[in-house]
């Protein structure tokens, strides 16, 4: 194991014994809501299907839930509408060294992963994305103490409305207690697996791959 790997590991259960494994993100008063959310990172998705969907308001949009699952799944929106939400307002923070507050609304990815049924041999979910970077579809993954953390959410709504293209509309994850990059936006998929080895080149998301951003990138 590397020096950076061992620190990455560190930081993982520093932060998990210090906070506790369930501790919440900080929360706000709507009044403190960012007047303007910029995005980041890929603020569109340049396909004629995606272009095509946003016309429709993504009425064909559908989020794929695949991997070890007992019952796999392929949820419209509508379908993600009729779950129970949940909308909190959050700290956004961005590796970049900007943060925005916004009130996020939509079902615990729990909620999800409980309707699929994991198999006991899961241990992390990987989210998969339509935006590219590079020629390649971004994707991203978390542990299962983060996918079951109650402020973590599929997002299909921002300070009210529909989630804006270049927020990541239609849907986007929220994994409050984590740096910006790991809010995978533009969801078409969420697979669970019991190793990130075969994913990417094996470090678990699109940056840290590329760029040797930290896998837990803990705040």
């Amino acid at each position: 194991m590397s020096l950076f790997d061992s620190a990455e590991r560190w930081h993982k259960q520093a932060q998990r014994l210090l906070a506790g494994r369930y501790s919440l993100a900080p929360e706000f008063d709507r009044s403190q809501v960012s007047p303007y959310f910029r995005g980041n990172g890929s603020r569109n998705v340049d396909t004629p299907e995606y272009a095509a969907s946003a016309v429709s308001g993504f009425a064909d949009w559908r989020l794929a839930v695949t991997g070890l699952v007992e019952h796999p799944l392929s949820l419209s929106l509508d379908n993600i509408h009729r779950l129970p939400q949940r909308t909190q307002v959050t700290r956004h923070d961005c590796v970049e060294g900007w943060s925005a507050i916004g009130e996020w609304t939509g079902p615990r990815l729990s909620t999800i992963l409980r309707g699929a049924a994991l198999k006991p041999e899961a241990r992390f979910i990987v989210l998969r994305c339509a935006d590219t970077l590079a020629g390649t579809q971004y994707y991203e993954s978390i542990d299962l103490i983060d996918a079951f953390h109650p402020q973590t959410i599929i997002a299909h709504k921002l300070n009210g409305e529909p989630l804006p293209v270049r927020n990541g509309a239609p849907l986007r994850l929220r994994v409050e207690r984590q740096l910006g990059y790991k809010h995978a936006k533009f969801l078409t998929g969420i697979e669970a697996v019991a190793s990130l080895a075969g994913i990417g080149g094996g470090k678990g998301g699109y940056w840290e791959d590329r760029a040797g951003y930290q896998w837990y990138a803990g705040i």
